[in-house]
């Protein structure tokens, strides 16, 4: 009996032709990007989401005292929070309001525009990186199974150049060939699932910027309100609508 071969990767990279090794370095330079692009994806998020959390805990008191500077102000100290951008927008927007206590007609309409224009400039910010990970994760396996294939036929010709037949005369190239498979699904895998948990983050912060927005109207509708009602008690006349 003539003892086993030893296909370790060593072994296996050495006795795969030039296209294989080509389809292994580009699935390589495919895996480390879309690592990277997760990883800094991942961070991102993480570091909007607390200082969303501890921008949010002070401009609750802040609002309920209707320091809307110093909303502004803790606003710029969480440039990464979108949450604070959110509020940002719409308190700038409504400054000649908020600060004269007379609001123009249909600010609410503005605010709106306002937190919508800052929201769509926000979301491509986070969405860096995410259609190059999804282009990996859809191509990897088609750039592996390139590489197989290649491989396979490589096997077939030189086992007719060699003018030997049987499984065992191509079974070492076919199983060298589905390496470059295996590894576009490998590279896919992950690409596929990061994709899929950024995407899954991106709804919970659209949902968070259109909440804080719908909230910041609410807000500025009662201060209105409640300066209209102040005018009419104190000057015996209704408030200008």
């Amino acid at each position: 009996m003539h003892p086993a071969t030893a296909y370790g990767p060593i072994e296996i990279w050495h006795s795969m032709g030039t296209v294989g090794h080509l389809v292994l370095i580009f699935l390589l330079v495919m895996s480390v990007y879309s690592t990277g692009i997760m990883i800094d994806r991942w961070l991102l998020l993480r570091k909007a989401h607390k200082q969303s959390l501890d921008f949010v805990r002070v401009t609750q008191r802040l609002l309920a005292e209707n320091k809307l500077d110093e909303v502004v102000e803790e606003a710029r100290k969480h440039p990464q929070s979108h949450l604070a951008r959110i509020y940002s927008a719409a308190i700038l927007d409504q400054t000649p309001g908020w600060e004269t206590d007379c609001f123009a007609e249909g600010f609410e309409d503005t605010i709106r525009s306002a937190t919508e224009r800052e929201s769509v400039l926000i979301t491509q910010e986070f969405k860096r990186g995410l259609p190059g990970l999804a282009s990996i994760a859809a191509t990897a396996p088609f750039v592996g199974l390139f590489g197989t294939v290649v491989g396979i036929m490589n096997s077939f010709f030189g086992m007719a150049a060699a003018g030997s037949g049987g499984i065992g005369a191509v079974a070492g190239g076919i199983a060298e060939a589905l390496v470059n498979t295996a590894a576009g699904i490998l590279v896919a895998l992950p690409a596929v699932w990061g994709f899929n948990y950024f995407l899954g983050q991106m709804e919970r912060i659209d949902s968070e910027m259109s909440n804080a927005s719908s909230e910041l109207v609410d807000y500025f509708i009662k201060r209105s309100r409640s300066n209209s009602w102040k005018l009419e008690a104190t000057t015996g006349r209704p408030a200008s609508r």
